[in-house]
C-alpha cells in the first residue's frame, strides 16, 4: 500500500510540474491571457455584421510589433463584403461572384490590423496601432483592438435568403509564438452604452475565444541571460555560456562586425513577419542581457544599478518590460529612469515587480550599437529581518525580459564577500587546533 502511494505521489508531482509547459500557467500571472470576443451586431436578409475584438489581459506580456494576425477557418462557404479598422492579408479567389467583389473570400483568411494613420472613413474604435497590444499594467488604455466587418454565405447570397443559422468559425488563432487558442464558447451578449450611458443595446450574440501563453511553446530556446556583479567584489560573473544558444549551430546567426548587418538582414520574409534574430555573436548568444550590479551600502540603504542590453541587430524592442523577483523588493523605496509597481501575487509576500521605460526616454530598447541598452538605479532599505550581502543573497532570484524567464548564472559562481573564504578557512583551523590543544592539557 506505501508503494502505491509512493507512486501515485511521484505521478502527482510529475504532473504539477509540467503543468506549465502545457498550459502556459504562469504563477506571476495567473489569470494572463488574450480574449478575442466574436460579437454578431445585425442581421440582414443576405448577411451579419460582426464586431471582432482582441483584449490582453496579461499583466506584464505585450504584443509588439510586428503585431497579431487573426486568423481562423469558416465552417460553410462564408465570405467577408466589408471591414472597417482591419484588412485581410488575401483576397483570394472570388471569381465566382459577378460585379463587386468581396474583401476577402478566403477559406481561412487571415486578419491584421491598419497602421497608424489609416483613412478616417476604415477607421474604428480601438483600431489602427499596427498590431501592438500593451499589457494591462503598462498602458490600460492601449490593451485592447477591434475592427468590423460584414459576412455573407456565398451560396445563399444570391438566393436572396439569409442563413438559418449563425455558424462561428473554428480554429482560431493569433499567429504569435507561443500562444495556444481555444474553441469559441458561447457567453451572455456584450452590452454596449449610448447617450452617455442612459441607454444599453446589446449584440444579438457573443462567443470568447481564450488564447493562452506558453514560454516552451514560444521557443526551445531562452531569450535573455543574467549577469551579475557587485562593488565588493572585483568579479563580474557572466552568462553562463551558451545560455539561448551555441555559435555554430544550424540556424544560429551572429556577427562581429556591424558594417555585415545590412546585407545579413537582407532575407525574403513576410513583412508581417518578425524577422530571425542576428546577434552579436559571444559566449552567451542571446538577443538580450541584464546585468544587476549591487552598487553601493549605505548605512540604513543600498543600491543596485540594472542594465538591459540589446545585442539583436534585427530588432528594436518597444514597450519592453523587466520582471525581478528579490526578497528586498518589498522595502524598495526609489526607482531612477524606469516605472515601477509591484506584482502582489503572493498575499503579503511582496518579492516582485515589474519596471518599464518611461514614455518617449527609454520605452525603446534600441538594436545592438552604442545606444543599445537602458539602465536603472534602485534604492532599498536594508530590512533588518533579512538583509546580509553573503552567500549571494544580494542577487536576484528570478528575472523574465517581455514575459520570457532569463538565464542566471549558478547560484556558486555569485560574487562573495572577500571575508567569506577567509572566516570559513578560520571556522575550520579552529575546529582543528582546538582539539589538539585538549589533548596536549589532559595528556600532561
Amino acid at each position: 500500500m506505501g508503494l502505491v502511494l509512493m507512486l501515485g505521489l511521484i505521478m502527482t508531482l510529475c504532473l504539477v510540474s509540467f503543468a506549465p509547459l502545457s498550459y502556459g500557467y504562469d504563477p506571476l500571472d495567473p489569470n494572463g491571457n488574450i480574449t478575442i470576443k466574436w460579437d454578431i451586431m445585425k442581421s440582414e436578409d443576405t448577411s451579419y455584421d460582426v464586431k471582432v475584438s482582441l483584449f490582453n489581459y496579461q499583466l506584464f506580456r505585450h504584443v509588439e510589433p510586428p503585431g497579431w494576425r487573426l486568423s481562423w477557418t469558416w465552417i460553410g462557404d462564408e465570405v467577408i463584403w466589408n471591414m472597417f479598422g482591419a484588412e485581410a492579408t488575401l483576397q483570394g479567389n472570388c471569381s465566382r461572384f459577378k460585379g463587386q467583389l468581396p474583401h476577402s473570400c478566403e477559406k481561412q483568411p487571415v486578419i491584421v490590423d491598419l497602421l497608424p494613420g489609416a483613412p478616417y472613413n476604415m477607421q474604428v474604435a480601438n483600431c489602427c496601432k499596427g498590431g501592438i497590444l500593451s499589457s494591462l499594467i503598462q498602458d490600460p488604455s492601449k490593451y485592447g483592438a477591434g475592427f468590423l466587418m460584414t459576412v455573407g454565405a456565398a451560396s445563399t447570397f444570391d438566393a436572396g435568403h439569409a442563413p438559418s443559422a449563425y455558424s462561428i468559425p473554428a480554429n482560431f488563432t493569433v499567429k504569435l509564438p507561443g500562444y495556444t487558442c481555444g474553441p469559441p464558447l458561447e457567453v451572455a451578449p456584450s452590452r454596449f452604452p449610448s447617450d452617455s450611458g442612459r441607454r444599453w443595446t446589446q449584440a444579438i450574440g457573443t462567443w470568447n475565444v481564450t488564447c493562452i501563453f506558453s514560454q516552451f511553446r514560444a521557443s526551445l530556446t531562452p531569450k535573455c541571460c543574467v549577469s551579475l556583479s557587485a562593488f565588493y567584489n572585483s568579479t563580474i560573473v557572466p552568462c553562463p555560456t551558451c545560455s539561448c544558444r551555441c555559435q555554430g549551430l544550424p540556424g544560429t546567426r551572429c556577427t562581429n562586425s556591424s558594417s555585415k548587418v545590412p546585407s545579413l538582414l537582407q532575407l525574403p520574409h513576410d513583412a508581417t513577419e518578425e524577422l530571425p534574430p542576428l546577434v552579436s555573436c559571444s559566449q552567451h548568444m542571446c538577443p538580450i542581457k541584464v546585468h544587476w550590479h549591487v552598487k553601493q551600502s549605505y548605512r540604513e540603504y543600498w543600491r543596485v544599478k540594472v542594465t538591459i542590453s540589446n545585442f539583436n541587430f534585427a530588432k528594436n524592442y518597444s514597450q519592453w518590460s523587466l520582471v525581478m523577483q528579490h526578497p528586498n523588493l518589498r522595502s524598495l523605496t526609489q526607482v531612477f529612469s524606469f516605472n515601477y509597481k509591484p506584482l502582489d501575487q503572493h498575499g503579503t509576500i511582496n518579492d516582485t515587480g515589474i519596471f518599464w521605460g518611461i514614455q518617449y526616454y527609454n520605452d525603446m530598447l534600441m538594436h545592438s550599437g552604442d545606444d543599445g541598452n537602458v539602465q536603472t538605479e534602485i534604492l532599498l532599505n536594508k530590512d533588518a529581518t533579512m538583509f546580509t550581502f553573503r552567500e549571494g543573497w544580494a542577487f536576484p532570484r528570478k528575472i523574465s525580459f517581455n514575459g520570457d524567464e532569463c538565464v542566471m548564472p549558478p547560484p556558486e559562481k555569485y560574487p562573495r564577500l572577500p571575508s567569506s573564504a577567509h572566516t570559513t578557512s578560520f571556522f575550520r583551523f579552529t575546529l582543528l587546533i582546538i582539539p589538539c590543544i585538549l589533548f596536549l592539557m589532559f595528556a600532561f
